[in-house]
């Protein structure tokens, strides 16, 4: 095994040490030591398992390995909001806690997530065409079988709206939500090419593996992840309601923003890494498949969890959950309409951030739903500039992928006014490969 790649390993077993020896004794400290241990142990354990998901397809093809990395790769996001849903079951307080993780992190995946992974690109094509004295580009260009999974992502927005009108989130609608999801990694298996997987960092040095070692580090390193995640989750969610009251921060703010800024940290990181490398449409990519499974397969599991911890036969929402809920929702709506057209503009990307940074200082209800009829406006004006899309989006999720002669999407292809897409390639001689 690489030198370089033990390194990692043993930095985040280490990090993750101390979590688990107070899993394992039962030993009790102070409410913030215990959020930063089992916190920090999350956190390295999640860019274990992300490693390990990056690799495994070197050896996993086809819709088993989507299957697969799809549930594994959410684990430390799921771990935690399921605990609350299921705590709550029996404790009404936990109520409101498991829906809130999850709209922080869905929020956070697009408000932050994308512009960083958006921006980090087209720098790196600035600095590129500099070298090769071509022009620049001010989108970046998403490879045309995103387009499915855009299909989903607009339906599964459109159809979040229900959340906040119903006042739950009934089991019957959290079951069309999971199945919605089983949809979307046949259509995903189905889509699935042979083209050669491209890897970097630490995934590239366990690539470069012998076959028969590289394939016991994989399952190694998910069977410790997941156990270390699974030993942690109960004990940091608990710790992060405890903590909130020790510091006199609210608890919903904690259990909604620094719980995924921990599960999500290692996805940005990868993704960013991604887009360093001259890679954006992978990295933007591999974040519009999480906002899928965010609002199918987390969402859908919230009501079953409550109900199998005791709870009815829905996820009962307060007045604020809806509110959130709503803002989540157009949320999406918008950055789902931003990139039908298969181009990621600087100037919307830096919008997106912008009203993800504004909500924090809007904490009133009038005002958040001020934002949220702000998003849907801006969303509708982004649909009608790009309503050409609309309809091979809608589609693309019920039929096979077809591609034109040079390998475009039709839908692009036919569009001669589109914008060249942001082109990177890692030799400077080179005019450009795919972004």
């Amino acid at each position: 095994m690489p030198t370089a790649i033990i390194r990692r390993i043993a930095i985040c077993l280490v990090i993750a040490a101390p979590a688990v020896v107070l899993r394992i004794t039962g030993i009790e400290l102070a409410s913030v030591l215990e959020l930063l241990a089992f916190g920090a142990a999350i956190v390295a354990a999640a860019f274990l398992l992300a490693w390990a998901a990056e690799a495994a397809p070197k050896d996993i093809s086809g819709a088993l390995a989507i299957a697969l990395l799809a549930l594994i790769a959410v684990l430390p996001e799921y771990a935690v909001d399921l605990y609350y849903a299921f705590r709550s079951g029996t404790d009404p307080d936990y109520l409101h806690f498991a829906a809130a993780n999850m709209t922080g992190s869905n929020r956070l995946l697009l408000g932050f997530g994308w512009p960083l992974v958006v921006i980090i690109a087209l720098l790196v094509a600035r600095r590129m065409a500099k070298r090769t004295k071509s022009p620049f580009q001010h989108s970046l260009h998403i490879d045309s079988g995103s387009r499915m999974d855009i299909g989903f992502l607009v339906i599964l927005g459109v159809i979040a709206f229900a959340i906040p009108l119903l006042g739950s989130i009934p089991i019957w609608f959290g079951s069309a939500l999971v199945l919605i999801f089983v949809a979307y990694l046949w259509r995903a298996g189905q889509a699935a090419g042979d083209d050669e997987e491209e890897f970097v960092g630490a995934a590239a040095l366990i690539v470069a593996m012998p076959q028969k070692a590289r394939r016991i580090t994989v399952v190694t390193m998910f069977v410790v992840s997941a156990a270390i995640i699974l030993l942690s989750a109960e004990p940091f969610a608990e710790a992060l309601v405890a903590s909130g009251s020790a510091l006199g921060i609210d608890s919903y703010f904690l259990v909604q923003w620094l719980a995924p800024l921990a599960s999500e940290a290692p996805e940005f990181i990868i993704a960013a890494m991604f887009a360093l490398r001259g890679m954006g449409g992978a990295a933007i990519g591999t974040l519009i498949a999480s906002k899928v499974n965010q609002w199918s397969l987390l969402v859908g599991s919230l009501p079953i969890a409550h109900f199998a911890g005791g709870g009815g036969l829905g996820l009962p929402l307060d007045g604020r959950q809806i509110e959130e809920f709503t803002l989540t929702a157009t949320q999406t709506l918008l950055g789902v309409a931003i990139i039908l057209a298969l181009r990621f503009h600087w100037a919307p990307a830096l919008g997106l951030a912008a009203l993800f940074g504004v909500q924090f200082f809007v904490t009133d209800t009038s005002g958040r739903y001020v934002l949220s009829a702000i998003q849907a406006v801006l969303a509708i004006v982004f649909l009608i500039l790009h309503r050409s899309d609309i309809l091979p989006t809608l589609a693309a999720p019920f039929r096979r992928p077809q591609r034109s002669d040079d390998g475009a999407d039709p839908a692009e292809a036919a569009d001669p006014e589109r914008e060249p897409p942001v082109t990177m390639s890692a030799d400077p001689k080179s005019t450009g490969t795919r972004a």
